[in-house]
């Protein structure tokens, strides 16, 4: 992995071009262990590779059992079958998240309710979950964004007090933590993601945590297509049939073998990508302080994985502005979700509980700047003066 490098901003005429958004940064080993993986010929699903990532996950994360998945997406699909979601039951969750979130949820027959987002870290706002719950809601879907933690501790006093179960959406948070504990750790079940785009890759690729340990048996059975194949294989049962609702979800053991070389740089990742991400923070707090942006902010109780750097802007026309300014200058940037409950699908899936505000401010003016854990500072230092011209 190439290493962070001190830095100066460049000369006018040395502008760095072509600065894409996200570029996964490898190992070194991911081809190693590829090879070996086809080399041995266990390139199905479940092989060595899948286990070791499995045990790796569960041991960072301390939960009872983690399935590999094909994606994110999938993992998502798998904890709503197992938190029982039945047609119009409801689920709790940000209007500003990614698809997969609400589709897993209406693929049961179930409903999205979409609450507002808090303005400091745009997380689900967990003042605002007890206004949203019927006798119809079955579940809370908190999401973690940026890798930033949603505060897990009222949010799982809530789910207690009103019996509900917790799937957390980790898929941007890898390695980060809320109190000290890894996230994904809080909930019954939680989904991440290894999604190219995001810091530890498979290509394509996710994994379910399952914290109950009531629901590992089920997890097995949904993951293995509906059979007890799992048990057979323990030699708890002397053939496996089809005995659940399930799916293919398992990934092929050659994507494992790629993401075993990235969980064993998890740490080198993350501290790259944050190097970076300070950088960054440092380097707009004159910004914010004249009032011209506003920077992520990271609750104290919050240990993030510098998924993200953001900045919040006065306004729709100052992010186009800025926006098209990085375009010219070769930089990749974007702004990000359309909120759910203003999409087509989301008024005809789902439904809000109260005003969104923040939702909807916010989402006019936020840019998401590049980061990824190779990236120099050279090529940081670019974008910062990128930023500082189309803000004069």
């Amino acid at each position: 992995m190439n290493s962070l490098r001190k830095a100066t901003l460049l000369p006018q005429d040395q502008k760095i071009k072509n600065i894409p958004f996200s570029k996964f940064s490898a190992s070194g080993d991911e081809l190693a262990h590829v090879t070996e993986a086809i080399a041995s010929g266990g390139i199905i699903g479940d092989g060595k590779y899948t286990k070791l990532c499995q045990t790796w996950l569960q041991n960072r994360l301390g939960s009872k059992k983690v399935l590999l998945t094909h994606s994110c997406t999938a993992a998502l699909e798998m904890a709503f079958i197992l938190a029982d979601i039945q047609p119009g039951d409801e689920v709790i969750m940000p209007s500003y998240t990614f698809v997969s979130t609400a589709n897993a949820v209406v693929l049961r027959g179930g409903v999205p309710v979409f609450v507002d987002v808090r303005p400091d870290n745009l997380n689900l706002d967990e003042a605002k979950i007890k206004a949203a719950i019927t006798t119809r809601t079955k579940a809370i879907a908190p999401v973690h964004y940026a890798g930033v933690s949603c505060e897990m501790a009222p949010i799982s006093e809530i789910a207690t007090q009103y019996g509900l179960r917790v799937v957390e959406d980790a898929a941007q948070g890898i390695c980060s933590r809320y109190n000290d504990q890894p996230i994904g750790s809080y909930g019954d079940l939680a989904a991440f993601s290894f999604h190219g785009t995001k810091n530890i890759v498979s290509g394509e690729g996710g994994a379910l945590a399952i914290n109950d340990p009531l629901l590992i048996e089920r997890a097995e059975i949904i993951w293995e297509k509906g059979t007890n194949r799992s048990q057979f294989f323990r030699g708890d049962v002397d053939k496996y049939t089809w005995v659940d609702i399930g799916s293919s979800y398992l990934p092929s053991d050659i994507l494992a073998a790629f993401l075993w070389a990235q969980l064993q740089q998890a740490d080198s990742i993350t501290q790259h990508r944050k190097d970076v991400w300070n950088r960054y923070h440092l380097a707009f707090e004159a910004l914010e302080k004249d009032g011209r942006v506003r920077r992520p902010i990271i609750p104290q109780q919050c240990q993030h994985n510098a998924h993200i750097y953001y900045l919040l802007v006065d306004s729709l026309e100052t992010r186009t502005q800025i926006l098209a300014h990085l375009k010219r200058s070769g930089v990749q940037a974007t702004f990000h979700y359309v909120p759910l409950h203003s999409a087509p699908a989301g008024k005809k899936y789902g439904r809000p509980s109260g005003k969104l505000n923040v939702t909807e401010d916010i989402c006019d003016r936020i840019v998401r700047l590049p980061l990824f854990a190779n990236m120099t500072f050279e090529e940081t230092d670019y974008i910062i003066s990128l930023i500082h011209e189309s803000l004069l």
